[in-house]
């Protein structure tokens, strides 16, 4: 059986670290000292699109959501891929979206956060179904 594991490193500096590959981006806002030990709260987000989300669109969505760490301050880190998993046990959902946060609070500010509330008015059309998991990640 094959596991997918997502793996972020945060920067001992306090720049942004931007990462390209591809359909990936990661953004990791730098931690210093003995915050680099510090749990992380992960907010997963698999998306499964309907027909009506055409090549364009689908970018589109992709490049909208990538631009949600530039907006709202509280996200720590963020990553986002398109599934590749020879098992066969996605059911229809093709993009993964993970979005860091330090605490729940910040979590808290991001979910009514206007730039996050206009980007799910945009996906609403092309979105079949979503599925979203928080939980907490020590590393």
């Amino acid at each position: 059986m094959v596991f997918m594991v997502f793996v972020c490193f945060s920067l001992s500096s306090c720049e942004n670290n931007v990462q390209n590959n591809s359909n990936t981006l990661e953004i990791s806002k730098g931690l210093v000292g003995s915050e680099k030990s510090r749990p992380l709260l992960r907010h997963v987000v698999l998306f499964n699109f309907n027909a009506d989300a055409t090549g364009e669109i689908l970018r589109t969505i992709e490049n909208e959501f990538s631009r949600l760490p530039e907006e709202i301050a509280q996200i720590h880190s963020f990553e986002w891929g398109i599934n590749n998993s020879p098992e066969g046990l996605d059911k229809g959902f093709t993009h993964c979206f993970l979005v860091s946060f330090l605490t729940e609070e910040d979590r808290d500010i991001y979910l009514p956060h206007p730039a996050h509330q206009k980007f799910v008015k945009l996906i609403g059309p092309y979105v079949e179904d979503v599925t979203v998991v928080d939980y907490w990640a020590d590393h």
